[in-house]
């Protein structure tokens, strides 16, 4: 897939990063407490880890690796977060992952975006499969996955450190069938 078109889910816009992100990307996921309960942002986030990100996307999307939006407000055409699937080494199924910056928690753009990502997962990339996992200490982010339609599936304590501290994680998943379009 070389190209990422916009997805337009109510308030917001799922597209594709620009360069011109970095400097907000680096802002909002380098909040210690937006990157405290994910597994992949890094803290403290450095100069030119947004750029080197944004650049690579191209081509993990062009390899069938991962695909990742930008998760814009429509109204402010400000930068909310981010959205992104990795697919399977069998393409029909991915992981779901997100963050929103601090500014926009507790407004619903996570389920707005998660809702919108897997009709792309279902009905543009043909995906049989979408799970998602969260820190059980974050329940917020397993609310979201509920709202958005994913299935409880299980828990694995102490599953990977962060911070120095082990975790335990939450799963959460789909399968094509259970999901449905209220668009």
């Amino acid at each position: 897939m070389k190209t990422l078109e916009p997805l337009e889910i109510g308030p917001l816009i799922l597209r594709a990063f620009r360069e011109d992100d970095a400097q907000e990307v680096q802002t909002l996921a380098g909040d210690f407490e937006v990157a405290d309960t994910t597994a992949r942002i890094p803290h403290p986030y450095e100069d030119g880890l947004a750029e080197a990100w944004i650049e690579g996307q191209a081509k993990e999307r062009e390899e069938g690796r991962e695909v990742v939006f930008a998760i814009e407000e429509v109204a402010s055409n400000r930068l909310v977060g981010a959205i992104g699937l990795v697919l399977g080494p069998q393409a029909h199924s991915a992981e779901v992952g997100y963050w929103i910056g601090k500014p926009f928690w507790n407004q619903g753009y996570a389920t707005l975006a998660l809702k919108g990502v897997l009709g792309f997962a279902f009905q543009t990339l043909g995906l049989e499969r979408v799970y998602a996992h969260h820190m059980t200490r974050n329940a917020a982010s397993g609310r979201v996955m509920e709202k958005a339609g994913m299935s409880y599936e299980g828990l694995s304590p102490k599953h990977f450190e962060r911070w120095g501290k082990l975790e335990d994680i939450a799963f959460y998943g789909m399968l094509r069938e259970s999901w449905r379009d209220d668009g």
